[in-house]
């Protein structure tokens, strides 16, 4: 077949939540996602995915799932194996294992590249992320930079004698893991010690995005509304007795809404815990907003801390679906059309997973904190879609982060409230750098930012480089079209404790003076298509104040330490989250 007359994308079936969550027939809720067609080896072995499914626990070699090449221009459900498959099979096949987690691994990069406008590379230097859909025999599941890998673990159910629980067959851990090597690629730093709302951001951000990819399935969200509405699934189900086609105003408020059991991440997984555990994975959504929250012992340590960032998130967007429900309809009757209110929470879900994975791209490097993400989504959605008054997506996000402490970094007031301040293009000097080389050229980039290291207000003594140069293409729902250039650097100082002073910083009271301490800055520069700077978003290596409280903060958990690590590890970070051995302070 001419490559032109090919498809671009293929439907495969996925499990949309996780087996424990059933449809209204009482059967697993699946759905079909659009993944990109590609020459497919056994594996699935595409150009960005290699499925191995080798078991480390029994040394078993499952045979691999050779897909079909798509047949037609349009791709149908014929080019996917499990169209029509019965529950036993998707539960037991582990050739359907290998589709699921293929699917939902590719649907999320997709995700990302569509909302940052530009291919995605793995943290890894390589282009085939690994992923083993039966790793080993263990309740965990990870992302493996030193093993370019997704490794997951399957076990005994505790509930169901017989039965075991795969943890690949659950749509958001496997999206929760995929965020982990997108989003070490894209922002290298957020593992290296630093604030506490660094350390709780990549745990936080790829709840967000595995909760939010689920809800942008329509299936998902008519579940909810009847997890909403007190009406659960399961059992057999005639056509007359499958359930109101309309749901009651009164579920459709946001407490009512942020009661499904849907917000909770790893169902099936929780529950098999709940020995251990108490309740599913996460349960952020339920927490009670309270201004002091984040200054709390309890919510120091990641991952609490990152549950407050998933609950503004998802607090956010159940304001926003409620306050979208409240104008459907006629506004005197008690009902909703269900359809409606499920497509309007699909929508919602997905242009928020757009919203929160662009904001990447307007933060800064190093040294963030949730006000510096919430500027970056606030300024990041007015440069694409600056209308926003049929959802009032950033003044929910603004109320919501506010409800848990949280004000944006930036403290500009208008146009809007939070928005980074643009800079003034005239006060830089342009004059010998070439923007066609600067579009991809760190070198070229550099010299710009050497130029101008006084407009920048750079450390003339520090280590300086360019991380990244990213053009881009963006597009918002109207098919407007955003060119930009973005630019990440870090500036690094390495001085003696007793030496800080000299710069305005101060360590510790009882940090020795010959210790060694490493001083970071950097930043993000946003450059418009016709290479003039619009956003400079830096944390500059000689804010006194910022570097004060890192020093303090990592002298108290131990990162200077002999031994200390100073990169994250997600296996043991996720085996502690889920047998809850974590302490209330995390060691380095």
């Amino acid at each position: 077949m001419p490559q032109e007359q090919r498809g671009r994308t293929r439907p495969l079936t996925i499990i949309a939540q996780d087996p424990s969550v059933k449809a209204r027939d009482g059967s697993i809720l699946r759905a079909s996602v659009e993944v990109t067609v590609e020459e497919l080896g056994p594996g699935p072995w595409g150009h960005r995915v290699q499925v191995i499914d080798s078991d480390a626990s029994t040394g078993a070699l499952y045979e691999p799932l050779t897909l079909p090449r798509p047949a037609h221009a349009i791709s149908t459900v014929a080019d996917d194996p499990f169209s029509a498959a019965s529950d036993t099979e998707l539960l037991s096949n582990p050739k359907f294992h290998a589709q699921n987690v293929y699917a939902i691994i590719m649907r999320t990069l997709r995700r990302f590249e569509h909302a940052l406008g530009r291919r995605v590379s793995w943290s890894f230097r390589g282009h085939q992320l690994k992923v083993a859909p039966h790793a080993f025999a263990d309740p965990n599941a990870f992302y493996s930079e030193k093993d370019q890998a997704l490794l997951f673990g399957y076990f005994p159910s505790s509930t169901v004698e017989g039965d075991t629980v795969f943890t690949c067959l659950s749509h958001d851990v496997v999206a929760h893991e995929t965020t982990h090597a997108l989003l070490d690629g894209l922002r290298t730093r957020y593992t290296d010690p630093s604030s506490p709302d660094q350390a709780a951001f990549h745990e936080g951000f790829a709840d967000v995005v595995a909760l939010l990819a689920v809800f942008s399935l329509r299936g998902v969200v008519e579940v909810g509304l009847d997890e909403a509405g007190g009406r659960k699934g399961g059992g057999t189900q005639s056509a007359s007795e499958a359930g109101p086609s309309t749901v009651e105003r009164a579920h459709l408020t946001t407490d009512m809404l942020l009661k499904s059991v849907l917000f909770g991440v790893g169902e099936q997984m929780g529950r098999e815990l709940s020995t251990i555990r108490g309740d599913s994975l996460r349960r952020s959504a339920m927490l009670t907003p309270s201004a002091d929250i984040l200054k709390r012992p309890e919510f120091i340590e990641p991952h609490r801390r990152g549950e407050v960032f998933v609950a503004a998130i998802m607090r956010t967007f159940a304001e926003t679906w409620a306050a979208r429900l409240e104008s459907l309809g006629d506004r005197k009757s008690r009902r909703v059309d269900r359809e409606r209110a499920a497509e309007e929470g699909a929508i919602i879900a997905d242009y928020m997973l757009t919203m929160v994975i662009r904001a990447l791209d307007y933060m800064p490097p190093v040294h963030m904190e949730f006000g510096d993400f919430l500027s970056a989504v606030l300024t990041a959605d007015v440069e694409t879609r600056p209308d926003d008054e049929r959802y009032q997506f950033r003044q929910h996000l603004r109320e919501s982060f506010k409800a848990f402490g949280v004000s944006p970094a930036s403290p500009v007031r208008e146009p809007e409230a939070g928005l980074w301040e643009p800079v003034d293009a005239t006060d830089f000097l342009y004059d010998r750098t070439h923007f066609d080389a600067m579009q991809r050229d760190p070198d070229e980039v550099f010299r710009f930012i050497w130029e101008n290291r006084e407009q920048l207000r750079l450390c003339d003594a520090a280590y300086s480089r360019v991380l990244s140069v990213r053009p881009c293409l963006r597009l918002n729902p109207d098919g407007f079209a955003l060119r930009e250039t973005v630019v990440e650097f870090i500036q690094r100082l390495d001085v003696a404790a007793d030496e800080l002073s000299g710069f305005n910083v101060f360590p510790p009271l009882d940090m020795p003076p010959p210790t060694r301490v490493s001083l970071y800055g950097g930043g993000t520069l946003i450059f418009d298509d016709y290479g003039r700077l619009k956003y400079a978003v830096h944390n500059r290596l000689l804010s006194a104040e910022r570097q004060t409280r890192r020093l303090a903060h990592l002298w108290k958990f131990g990162a200077f330490e002999q031994g200390a690590a100073f990169r994250r590890q997600f296996s043991s970070l996720h085996r502690a989250r889920a047998t809850g051995e974590i302490s209330v302070h995390e060691r380095w």
